[in-house]
């Protein structure tokens, strides 16, 4: 293999690594998520949920979108080779966000009551600070992620998650236990109310506590290659030296279509957030406890679980955007279309299995993950089942998002994003208002919005660059796999649930078959090549168990 190739393959070995991080990052996120919501109970998150929805809004537009278009930034100067231009984008990002997270934790905090309910507003101001501390995490992911190196990224994200775990819950505890006395449950609706409240609060405080663990971290690592990076510097060649404030101009040009973006990108969750929680109530007429209760186990547990799988999908996005931006620069197209096909092609392979077994095991997942009461577990599995279908859109639609920015089209994602967010607004409304669907009308909304994301983007792709994906290996033959896999899981589950009445115990034998049936179904189908399977992380070992099954 050529050195180009190898350098054209890395992408998905980084992607790997982010991706594994991620998804560790997430069941840290799921494993705390069950004592913390025994902790503050489903009100509770409902609020921290509400609060949580704001706040990423606002992270999104000061903060969020930094590591991307920073990396994007610096990827085009690394491909250039021009090292000081590069470290001076760097330092104004830096500058940059400084002031930008100020102002946005500033207006978050003292805007507070715009966004939320009284009952959540204090929640939203524990988050407030968390934005400041983002932006310096994201400039600092960012430049490493330009480097084409994802594992500070996935070390950081893991300690975040860590943190946060921890925080969150005994914050939670010990801010009910000071403000109530007890951790039991008040009898009256206002002690329950200021109990859920405090709770929200310390779980906020959690996530702060992550964020700040995370920036320490890759602080360290980058002071630990300062010496590097300054020696690199003194042996550039260029004699053309960006000024600062042509680098601002950049980032700002960059950043802004960037934020733009994502935030119309992810704007679906809030605007669902306050349609149910505020418009449907108000039209209705519903008690709002009820409808707390109901928003906390739908975004709570169902909306977690089906984000799990797009963890993946997010890491080769993240992974692929410095990989475009200096493929572009040193213009070398006809690398691209290659790598975007096989970027595609290796979401596809895990994202369509998981959104079948997500669909097949809905319900006993959920309670594996989120041991419930039975109505809780049952609501959220339906959920769960409702939003199957969205894993595989939000995948492909996350990863052309991310093209689409790297060959410089950033304002066609947002177009696109906002086609699809008045579609999902108008059906979401329709459905609360004229049907009895209730939280179903947003999880259909919800897989609305990923599928007209998915189908604009991808026909923004095509007039782009004249993208075309294959379908064959890329989409029929791992969806017949996952048919055969779905099946497969569902007898055993069945059939061990009749035996033991647990699902806890049935269901883990059937995500260990549902795996080895898709793995060999894949396989047998043609799906995967053994060269496909060696360029993911720890392939060789995937290829070595196919050979000693006779597989290959």
């Amino acid at each position: 293999m050529t050195e180009r190739n190898r350098r054209s393959d890395n992408f998905i070995m980084q992607a790997g690594i982010l991706a594994a991080a991620g998804i560790i990052s997430r069941i840290i996120g799921l494993l705390y998520r069950s004592p913390l919501t025994e902790v503050i109970g489903e009100v509770g998150m409902g609020y921290y949920q509400a609060a949580y929805s704001f706040y990423s809004i606002v992270l999104l537009i000061s903060s969020y979108s930094i590591p991307a278009a920073i990396s994007k930034v610096i990827a085009e100067k690394l491909g250039r080779r021009e090292y000081r231009n590069a470290h001076r984008v760097f330092l104004c990002a830096m500058g940059y966000v400084l002031v930008v997270g100020l102002v946005a934790s500033l207006f978050l905090y003292f805007g507070a009551g715009l966004f939320v309910k009284p009952e959540a507003i204090g929640v939203l101001r524990v988050f407030a600070p968390t934005i400041f501390i983002y932006g310096i995490l994201g400039v600092l992911r960012g430049y490493f992620q330009a480097h084409r190196t994802m594992v500070q990224t996935s070390c950081s994200q893991v300690l975040e998650q860590i943190a946060n775990a921890v925080i969150s819950i005994l914050a939670a505890y010990l801010l009910i236990k000071s403000a109530m006395g007890t951790m039991e449950i008040p009898v009256d609706e206002a002690g329950q109310v200021t109990r859920a409240s405090y709770g929200a609060m310390g779980s906020a405080l959690g996530t702060g506590a992550g964020v700040l663990v995370a920036l320490l971290f890759m602080a360290g690592i980058y002071a630990l290659n300062r010496g590097v990076i300054h020696r690199r510097i003194a042996r550039d060649k260029h004699q053309e030296v960006d000024s600062y404030g042509d680098i601002l101009r950049t980032i700002t040009a960059v950043v802004t279509p960037f934020i733009l973006s994502t935030a119309v990108y992810n704007l679906s969750t809030s605007l669902n957030t306050a349609l149910y929680t505020k418009v449907f109530p108000a039209i209705k007429e519903l008690d709002s406890m009820t409808i707390d209760y109901t928003w906390g186990i739908f975004s709570g547990l169902a909306l977690t679980i089906s984000n799990i799988p797009i963890a993946f999908s997010s890491a080769m996005a993240s992974a692929m955007l410095p990989s475009v931006a200096q493929t572009v620069a040193s213009e070398h197209s006809e690398e691209l279309q290659g790598k975007i096909s096989t970027a595609v092609k290796t979401i596809m392979i895990i994202s369509i299995p998981c959104a079948v077994g997500l669909f097949v095991l809905a319900k006993p997942l959920t309670f594996l993950l989120f041991p419930r009461p039975d109505e809780v577990v049952t609501l959220a599995g339906r959920l769960l089942m409702a939003l199957a279908l969205s894993v595989i859109f939000y995948a492909l639609s996350t990863l052309s998002n991310t093209v689409l920015q790297g060959l410089g089209r950033v304002n066609v994602p947002i177009i696109n994003a906002g086609v699809a967010l008045v579609v999902q607004t108008v059906v979401a409304l329709v459905l609360l208002v004229f049907t009895n669907v209730d939280i179903y009308a947003i999880a259909i909304a919800n897989v609305v919005y990923s599928g007209i994301m998915c189908a604009l983007n991808q026909w923004s792709l095509y007039k782009a660059i004249g993208y075309k994906q294959e379908w064959m290996r890329s989409f029929l033959l791992p969806a017949l796999a996952a048919v055969f896999m779905g099946g497969s899981a569902y007898v055993v589950y069945e059939i061990l649930f009749l035996l033991t009445s647990s699902m806890r115990i049935s269901v883990i034998p059937a995500v260990l078959v549902a795996v080895a049936v898709y793995f060999v179904a894949l396989i047998k189908l043609r799906g995967l090549t053994e060269e496909e399977m060696r360029k993911i992380p720890k392939g060789h070992v995937l290829v070595k168990l196919a050979k000693k099954c006779r597989l290959l």
